[in-house]
């Protein structure tokens, strides 16, 4: 092999110089370096270059067909024949089921307990969740307070009970025939119902409770003073009077004559177990007296409306 050691090839005539002839092999050994100070042609232009995903990959190609849209993306070539771009992007929804348990990183929170709202850590990074309970809304403690859950405004629980059958003289308390009212389209109970044994009322929850008595009564004859009270206890045994009202029959014939009573009560109920209300009719002198009581209308009703949180 013949070796010609030159410093410059030029043109011997003209301004071409080919080197070699078509079908030979030019070999540029390793370690060498071709510098290009003008314009190289037939190599491939910058538009025309193709891309590998590796060095493996067998065959080179165009961007737009190396990356391949997955499920809901979508590839978008911009300004064809310019300078392009290729825009990747969402399109549709991605399913819960396509979205593995852990494939997602949150902020990490605790559940926290029914009725906590969310709060932060020193480094604020949250550390509970609020849920409250069913009918609940969120509402203001006040300014540099946080927001608690509490319940909804309007009132939320009402019942309406009757006596059912007159009788005569007093009852300590009055324990027998009383009815929830059944008669449309009078209310019946709204919300969370009382419930009654022997006349003691439970209270269904704990909470702010406005409680009426109307008692309804007749005398054929005189009686100084009668009575209708509602009494409570706040330990399930012992009773005391909570509210009182009273009126006289005094008998201006020899017929019938009617008298009618009503008293009320505000119970604040922390305790539903031990904290209950009774009802009392208390006659003086004429024992004759009678209450009345119909099972199709009210004479004689306890009705317990319920106005809020304790």
């Amino acid at each position: 092999m013949s070796q010609i050691e030159v410093d410059k090839i030029i043109p011997q005539s003209g301004t071409s110089t080919q080197l070699g002839e078509s079908g030979d092999t030019i070999t540029i050994p390793a370690g060498a370096t071709i510098t290009n100070n003008g314009t190289a042609n037939g190599f491939g232009s910058a538009d025309t270059e193709k891309v590998k995903v590796s060095a493996n990959d067998t065959t080179a190609g165009f961007l737009n067909g190396k990356l391949v849209a997955g499920t809901n993306i979508s590839l978008t070539e911009g300004t064809d024949g310019g300078n392009e771009t290729l825009t990747a992007a969402l399109s549709g929804t991605i399913a819960t089921a396509q979205i593995a348990d852990d494939a997602v990183t949150l902020a990490k929170m605790a559940p926290g307990t029914d009725g906590n709202i969310i709060s932060y850590d020193a480094s604020g990074n949250p550390v509970a969740v609020a849920t409250g309970s069913a009918g609940q809304v969120l509402t203001s403690a006040g300014a540099g307070a946080p927001p608690t859950f509490a319940a909804a405004g309007g009132i939320t629980m009402a019942d309406n009970w009757r006596l059912t059958t007159d009788f005569t003289g007093n009852a300590h308390p009055i324990s027998s025939n009383l009815e929830r009212n059944d008669t449309a389209p009078s209310l019946s109970y709204f919300g969370s119902q009382m419930t009654e044994s022997s006349g003691v009322f439970t209270f269904p929850s704990t909470g702010i409770y406005y409680v009426t008595f109307n008692a309804s009564f007749k005398l054929n004859g005189d009686n100084r003073v009668f009575s209708a009270i509602i009494e409570a206890t706040t330990n399930n045994s012992s009773y005391v009077t909570h509210s009182e009202a009273s009126s006289f029959i005094k008998q201006t014939s020899s017929t019938m004559t009617y008298a009618h009573i009503y008293t009320d009560a505000l119970f604040d109920i922390t305790d539903t177990s031990n904290q209950k209300v009774q009802f009392r009719i208390n006659g003086d002198v004429n024992t004759a007296i009678e209450t009345m009581a119909n099972t199709g209308r009210d004479l004689t009703a306890m009705r317990f409306i319920r106005l809020g949180d304790t």
